[in-house]
């Protein structure tokens, strides 16, 4: 079983809608978490600690999570997905763009 996590600011539309789609997955444990403090389930370092691979939506996020999580990230796998900040919740466009873009950076047999 392969742990990932989608990480964008909020968590209130990318990650999550990447998280609902993912998590029907065979061999995936999903979960997602933002990164500002406000966010709906803000990151910890308990949650980079779990995963296998972080899926990050922006240049920005990847930067942020190295600076602030940086003893955590050892040996972590980190995808930038440049999907940008203008989807809503669900969005086909965001939904299409998750499934063309994730598979790939899974291991084979996965996803």
């Amino acid at each position: 079983m392969k742990r990932v996590l989608f990480v964008c600011s909020q968590n209130r539309l990318r990650s999550p809608t990447a998280e609902q789609i993912f998590s029907t997955y065979p061999g995936l444990d999903v979960a997602s978490a933002g990164l500002n403090h406000d966010a709906e389930s803000p990151l910890t370092n308990e949650m980079v600690a779990w995963a296998d691979i972080i899926f990050v939506m922006e240049r920005a996020h990847r930067h942020k999570l190295q600076q602030r999580f940086r003893a955590a990230m050892r040996g972590k796998r980190i995808v930038c997905l440049e999907i940008p900040d203008k989807y809503e919740f669900m969005d086909p466009s965001l939904v299409g763009l998750l499934r063309a873009k994730v598979p790939r950076h899974l291991p084979s047999g996965l996803g």
